[in-house]
């Protein structure tokens, strides 16, 4: 991938009338295909190779939360970055995932191109798929750089989406009880 994109941003350079061949911008076509091939390394992945094995028999119902996990994803449509945090909640049926897992599998959808609805959607269906527990709950926090850089350009704007799906949608005290949680103030805040 990397070789075939060299070229591309040589030419993308050109076409914003730079010479790619000036000092500075000598290797900037290796590096810029670099950092791509790294900010997209979510379609090399998959949720099987991310989570091997670390399901852990539980017997409890409790609901169990992961807050203020960094992300960092390319919007499809400008392809400039969104940063955020990631929140993620699930009530184990029999099972329980390591905990490194969920930013693991935050991680990978974020590295694909994305819209923030999607990947908050993409989260939730995942972890319903792999865990199969009682509900999922999952809430993006993030901010556009498409939307801060150019366009309307709004500096302290972000955008929250959340999905929820099994007890999360069903049942409003589970559903009132994790977006309360998530209220409470981080150890670093």
């Amino acid at each position: 991938m990397e070789n075939e994109m060299e070229p591309l941003i040589k030419q993308m350079l050109v076409a914003l009338g730079e010479d790619p061949e000036r000092e500075g911008l000598v290797r900037t076509p290796h590096r810029v295909a670099k950092a791509w091939q790294f900010l997209t390394k979510g379609y090399f992945q998959n949720v099987e190779e991310i989570v091997n094995g670390a399901l852990f028999e539980a017997h409890s119902r409790h609901m169990v939360i992961v807050k203020d996990i960094e992300i960092y994803s390319m919007c499809e449509h400008h392809l400039l970055p969104f940063i955020g945090r990631c929140h993620i909640g699930y009530i184990p049926r029999d099972k329980v995932i390591g905990v490194s897992k969920l930013a693991r599998i935050a991680d990978m959808y974020a590295r694909r191109l994305q819209i923030q609805e999607r990947l908050t959607q993409q989260i939730a269906d995942a972890l319903m798929d792999v865990l199969q527990p009682l509900g999922v709950g999952v809430v993006v926090e993030a901010q556009h750089l498409c939307m801060m850089m150019r366009g309307v350009e709004k500096q302290n704007s972000f955008m929250i989406t959340s999905a929820v799906v099994g007890c999360f949608q069903d049942s409003l005290p589970t559903r009132t009880e994790f977006f309360k949680l998530l209220e409470r103030p981080s150890l670093h805040s």
